[in-house]
């Protein structure tokens, strides 16, 4: 049998097994926790009482955390023309046409989102085998497929996310640090979970989450109490 760390052990003497914690206690419980050398990343998971078959239910959407996710986001924007010009000023990382489209096709994917011009999803859109299964095709829905590069970048930049339902049925975000003030954490959190709650499928009954749970990067999940949200 695996022996459990000493942290491990200071966290089973915060949280109680089984029990559903306001989101107000649960970040109390992760700030008490036994602290790591590095900065946490905050995670929720929302598992989903949905059958992952079934595309028409496919739940997805995107939402901007009110106070930042903590993290220097590399935006890589497909255009050309005005819009390089538009990228630039809102502090693109990467710009490019054909030319950027050749390096990734060749591998390269060193960033975090990317954004394209409608006239350059033609070509981006080859890119497929490179960018789906990292989560980094642009997409219309998502608002990554734009002629307003400008808005788009600074909006990912301030804490606009995605979020987007996985094949086990569940959701999983990262909505900032633990060095995050208290009330920061629970703000980021309800942007998510009500963000998520509005993204339930018209032609859903009954039951839409199973269960939500929060966790730092080194801690077990903490499970919240549904009652607390709609939906």
């Amino acid at each position: 049998m695996k022996k459990r760390s000493k942290r491990a052990k200071e966290f089973d003497k915060l949280v109680e097994k089984n029990k559903a914690y306001t989101l107000k206690d649960a970040v109390d419980i992760l700030k008490k926790a036994p602290k790591t050398k590095f900065d946490e990343s905050i995670d929720l998971n929302v598992k989903l009482d949905i059958d992952p078959k079934q595309t028409s239910q496919m739940v997805r959407g995107t939402v901007s955390l009110p106070k930042g996710t903590g993290k220097k986001l590399r935006v890589a924007v497909f255009c050309k023309g005005e819009a390089e010009k538009q990228a630039k000023e809102a502090g693109a990382d990467f710009i490019g046409a054909m030319d950027l489209i050749e390096k990734v096709n060749s591998g390269w994917a060193d960033f975090d989102v990317a954004i394209s011009t409608p006239d350059m999803m033609k070509d981006v859109g080859k890119l497929g085998k490179v960018l789906g299964p990292r989560g980094l095709m642009p997409n219309p829905k998502t608002g990554t497929v734009t002629q307003d590069v400008k808005k788009a970048i600074e909006e990912i930049k301030k804490g606009k996310i995605e979020f987007k339902m996985d094949k086990q049925s569940s959701i999983n975000c990262g909505l900032g640090k633990l060095s995050f003030e208290n009330s920061a954490i629970e703000e980021n959190a309800r942007a998510l979970i009500n963000a998520i709650v509005h993204a339930k499928p018209a032609s859903l009954k009954g039951q839409y989450i199973k269960n939500i749970s929060i966790s730092s990067t080194m801690g077990p999940g903490i499970k919240l109490d549904l009652s607390e949200f709609k939906g």
